[in-house]
């Protein structure tokens, strides 16, 4: 299992900063880093900081979520094809990306196995935080988003606010998101062994909670199935699920086909497409409050 960190964070914000810092550490403690990178347009500019030896894959003039993520599934497999021997994934993800399109990529049921998704690391430009409410609503509410659902939240450029402005910035942001422990940093600048001892609640893959520290604002599931089902039991099933089942995905095998179908849901919307090669029977779901959730049989 890879173990997987996932930087999220507002254009501008530091997250490129934040990961050149974290190499560096991974690199200090004897073990191997790789790098998955966003860029927001069609060229390639923060992963020319990256050094070179450490392996890298990216998505340009795109997002890693939505419509990218079957280019973001190749390119997560490529790498771990390539690279055997690496110990943690660092995913910087475009400033336009909503954290849980994100995870939705990442959570592909192709390597349920091999990924072990350790949290969300929101870096906040805590400027910009006293500044939101000047923000078009649109992009008020991605902002706002990318720290709700955070594991952990950097309130970064601190040096650039009085002590009175980062102590407000700093206790606004623990109300907003009540989970999350809050960092104040410069440069992005925070110790990768405090990062994983802060998440260090995550298990394995397992069919239970991916992501199953307390309080975690966001969970996932992994569903395995032993059996064909029926298309529309299924539906039925999906229909019962809470509203706070925001993405699911994976390959159900159908009653009457050779092979799995692909199904994927996103808020009340499903889709099915029949796949032409034998692919493993599991499904996974991404949601809050979601560790009860199981299929049943009929």
């Amino acid at each position: 299992m890879v173990d997987v960190y996932l930087f999220s964070g507002f254009l501008g914000s530091g997250k490129t900063s934040l990961l050149l810092n974290v190499i560096s550490q991974i690199k200090e403690s004897g073990r191997k880093p790789a790098v998955f990178m966003n860029e927001f347009g069609s060229l390639s500019i923060d992963s020319d900081a990256v050094e070179n030896g450490v392996p890298l894959k990216e998505v340009l003039d795109g997002c890693i979520c939505c419509t990218g993520s079957e280019q973001t599934e190749a390119q997560i497999q490529s790498l771990l094809e390539e690279n055997k021997d690496i110990d943690v994934i660092l995913i910087e993800t475009t400033g336009a990306a909503h954290p849980v399109e994100a995870l939705d990529a990442i959570y592909s049921p192709i390597f349920a196995d091999q990924l072990n998704i350790r949290g969300i690391i929101t870096v906040v430009d805590s400027k910009l935080w006293l500044d939101r409410e000047n923000l078009s609503p649109q992009i008020r509410a991605l902002y706002m988003e990318q720290i709700r659902h955070a594991h952990l939240l950097l309130a970064n450029k601190s040096d650039l606010l009085t002590e009175s402005e980062m102590a407000t910035v700093s206790m606004e942001l623990a109300n907003y998101n009540e989970t999350a422990p809050v960092v104040q940093t410069i440069g992005a600048k925070i110790a990768f062994s405090y990062i994983e001892k802060v998440l260090h609640s995550t298990k394995e893959r397992s069919e239970k909670s991916v992501i199953s520290g307390k309080g975690l604002p966001l969970t996932s599931k992994l569903i395995t199935f032993t059996q064909s089902v029926s298309r529309d039991d299924f539906e039925e099933w999906v229909k019962t699920l809470p509203e706070t089942v925001y993405r699911m995905k994976g390959y159900v095998p159908l009653e009457g086909t050779k092979n799995p179908h692909l199904f994927q849901y996103a808020y009340g919307m499903v889709s099915w497409l029949p796949e032409y090669i034998k692919m493993t029977p599991r499904l996974v779901i991404i949601g809050e409050g979601i560790d009860s959730i199981q299929y049943e049989y009929k």
